[in-house]
C-alpha cells in the first residue's frame, strides 16, 4: 500500500468517526433519548452531568470532522 492509499484510508475512516460521533452525540443533546434511557435504567441522577459531558464531546466530534474534511480538500 502506497503512503497515499494510507492517507486516503485514515481521512476515509477519521471522517466516518467524526460523522458518527456528531451524529450520536447531537441526538444525544438535542432529543429526550438520553435522558429516556437513563431513566428506563434507572440511572436518573446522572441526568445533571449530561451538558457538562455532552457539549465538550460534540465539540470535539464536530473539531474531527473539520478537521478530516480540511485533510481531504488539502493537495498532498
Amino acid at each position: 500500500m502506497s503512503r497515499r492509499e494510507a492517507s486516503s484510508d485514515t481521512n476515509d475512516r477519521l471522517l466516518k468517526y467524526g460523522l458518527i460521533g456528531t451524529v450520536v452525540v447531537a441526538l444525544c443533546c438535542f432529543t429526550p433519548v438520553l435522558v429516556i434511557l437513563l431513566g428506563a435504567v434507572g440511572l436518573s441522577a446522572l441526568l445533571g452531568w449530561l451538558d457538562i459531558v455532552l457539549l465538550p464531546a460534540l465539540a470535539v466530534f464536530v473539531g474531527v470532522t473539520l478537521y478530516a474534511l480540511w485533510r481531504r480538500r488539502r493537495p498532498n
